[in-house]
């Protein structure tokens, strides 16, 4: 392995986020390193054709994979095919795989927002005047629907169905490898990436390592999105696994310093 390896490092920089700047934190980041790797930035669409000429593939903030779904799923048949390092890795049970695991962690008992896939199913969920329905190949909210009990009945297709949790606030926890990094919260529920500093208690952590775990990767960065519910609780909104957006202009100097140098060291731990 020579001194220093090469990443492509994957990003959709001109994809317009809604309250959130993806290009910015990928030149900071790219900038830091650049200081540690041979490194190029490229499209998600052009990954696979690029990704031999590096050591590995570091896949950040690409954009929902629905907006390119042949040019992705073509990529990761293409890595596993000749052996390409890609980080995060592409064994993730979470968001990488689709949304199928909120309605398996349902079932088994999980601190999720309790989900279903079948409309004839709905009796397993909490009474709610309202649910929310989306698609399971959706993404950043595309296709999500408040509706009646009654409009729940008539839905058809590969949907995912949840009452409408009616929270104090979202709060997400970020993670390099196992580790926990910094978390970060929404006060305002309407205002989800108007995000503040958030001081984590152990049961808060112990919360967020128990998905950390049931992940199972052994590199990578990744998001724990939850919900404080009225009564305290904490409940799973998603586990982002593919291209978590950190908001690192959100931390502080210290904060977002720790977390570059822990994530330069997890993806050379990653080569080994």
């Amino acid at each position: 392995m020579p001194t220093r390896p090469s990443v492509l490092y994957v990003s959709n920089l001109a994809y317009p986020a809604r309250g959130r700047r993806y290009c910015d934190e990928d030149i900071y980041l790219t900038s830091h390193l650049r200081q540690h790797f041979d490194l190029a930035v490229c499209h998600p669409e052009d990954a696979a054709a690029l990704m031999a000429n590096f050591d590995t593939v570091v896949v950040r903030n690409s954009g929902p994979v629905i907006d390119y779904l042949p040019a992705y799923d073509h990529f990761r048949a293409q890595a596993k095919a000749t052996g390409q390092r890609v980080y995060n890795p592409l064994t993730g049970k979470a968001d990488m795989a689709g949304k199928q695991y909120l309605v398996d962690l349902t079932e088994r008992g999980y601190p999720v927002i309790p989900t279903i896939d079948r409309p004839d199913a709905l009796d397993r969920l909490p009474q709610a005047d309202i649910y929310v329905v989306k698609p399971k190949t959706g993404a950043d909210s595309h296709g999500l629907e408040f509706v009646g009990r009654e409009e729940v009945l008539g839905k058809t297709g590969d949907l995912l169905i949840q009452p409408k949790i009616d929270f104090r606030y979202e709060v997400s926890f970020y993670f390099v490898d196992h580790d926990f990094q910094y978390a970060l919260h929404a006060p305002d529920p309407a205002r989800r990436w108007e995000l503040t500093g958030y001081a984590p208690t152990p049961e808060d952590l112990e919360f967020a390592q128990k998905f950390i775990d049931w992940n199972g990767l052994g590199h990578g960065v990744q998001r724990v999105d939850a919900c404080r519910t009225k009564n305290g609780d904490l409940l799973l909104v998603e586990l982002e696994d593919l291209n978590p957006y950190l908001s690192l202009n959100r931390t502080t100097d210290e904060t977002r310093a720790g977390f570059t140098s822990a994530f330069t060291a997890s993806i050379r731990r990653s080569l080994i």
